[in-house]
């Protein structure tokens, strides 16, 4: 696991340098890096068994749960700020899809949060059962570590996805202050007053 996800942070590197800097790159290293921190504390947890080795894998998840929990409250409170004037949905943002993301960005992320997944999968189920034998292990607690990849793909998606801009319900451009659709002035009660004025 730790090499496909070396080979694709190399193929995305690879490709930023050749089209220039990647927005939010620091994010991107970032669950790279802690995304290959999880797969090897796991996989020694894994196949050493060791009390030893299991604290390590169990504090690791951990860890990097409380991040990804972290992660995803903040790029939550910064997307709602953003969607005051912007069109967001809950698949661009965690899951960066559509235009908002560039593929590269969507590629590289997205494959962390799978590896994540994956080895929490696979490690968990090499060792079903603890030391004295009854089901279950410590290794479970890998299951909590996609939480990270949700919670950096929104902070990144938070602050660096382009989104649209938001429409009016009628699928208009929603109009300025002070003015109708068209650029016109909107009626105010003062006007409807007046109007049923010279009615009698």
């Amino acid at each position: 696991m730790c090499a496909v996800v070396t080979r694709w942070h190399h193929g995305a590197m690879h490709e930023a340098a050749a089209s220039g800097r990647v927005a939010g790159e620091t994010l991107i290293r970032a669950d790279i890096v802690l995304t290959v921190a999880f797969a090897a504390t796991a996989l020694y947890a894994a196949i050493s068994f060791s009390t030893f080795a299991q604290w390590v894998g169990a504090v690791t998840a951990i860890t990097l749960f409380a991040i990804g929990v972290f992660a995803f409250l903040w790029a939550y409170w910064n997307a709602v700020q953003r969607s005051r004037d912007e069109e967001i949905s809950v698949v661009q943002l965690y899951l960066l899809a559509g235009p908002p993301t560039a593929p590269l960005v969507r590629r590289t992320m997205n494959g962390a949060l799978v590896t994540q997944a994956l080895v929490a999968i696979g490690t968990t189920l090499a060792r079903p059962d603890g030391p004295d034998g009854n089901p279950g292990s410590s290794l479970a607690v890998g299951f909590l570590v996609p939480m990270l990849g949700f919670g950096l793909n929104g902070l990144w998606a938070a602050y660096h996805a382009d989104f649209p801009p938001r429409l009016a319900g009628g699928g208009a451009h929603r109009a300025p202050a002070g003015g109708d659709a068209d650029g016109g002035r909107v009626p105010t009660p003062g006007d409807e007053i007046g109007q049923n004025a010279d009615h009698g």
